[in-house]
């Protein structure tokens, strides 16, 4: 961060995103194709985080979602904070200030949690995994990197984000 101003605007954004998770995404439809603005939290602060420190936020964050989803709990702990991990360290190697890479972000993002949700938990059949993850999975990660873009676009000069049209 560049200066306290910056943190305070990110802090307040990632807030809002927190706080919207438990507000409005009932209201949004089913469960399995709203889009999580938990991960989208975590993203954007991996965006400007080292790995490291995205992985404790991912961290952090997977383990508040396991105390509210205790069916397979850890694997919740251990998807977002692989996510976040990667997506800090990735966004080094191939982030670019245009909005399609940032919703390509985004919905690799949502997939991979969802993908490492399940092989961990283990909770599934087979037929059931398959139409997670080649179903359900794309549409919440769809709908989340839907969420993405408005939340760049919306808030782009809090986040010091140029995007490129």
């Amino acid at each position: 961060m560049s200066s306290r101003g910056d943190g305070l605007r990110l802090v307040a954004v990632l807030l809002l995103l927190a706080v919207l998770q438990f507000a409005l995404r009932p209201f949004l439809g089913d469960f399995r194709s709203a889009p999580d603005l938990l991960l989208l939290a975590l993203l954007v602060f991996a965006i400007r985080a080292r790995p490291g420190e995205a992985a404790v936020a991912g961290f952090m964050i997977g383990l508040m979602v396991d105390s509210l989803t205790p069916v397979a709990f850890g694997a919740g702990a251990l998807a977002y904070t692989c996510v976040g991990y990667l997506a800090a360290w990735g966004k080094a190697v191939f982030f670019a200030e245009n909005l399609l890479v940032n919703a390509g972000f985004f919905f690799v993002g949502s997939w991979l949690r969802d993908l490492l949700v399940i092989v961990a938990g283990r909770h599934m059949d087979q037929a059931s995994v398959l139409w997670q993850l080649f179903f359900w999975s794309p549409i919440k990660a769809l709908t989340t990197a839907l969420a993405g873009v408005v939340v760049l676009v919306v808030f782009r000069r809090w986040l010091r984000i140029r995007i490129a049209q």
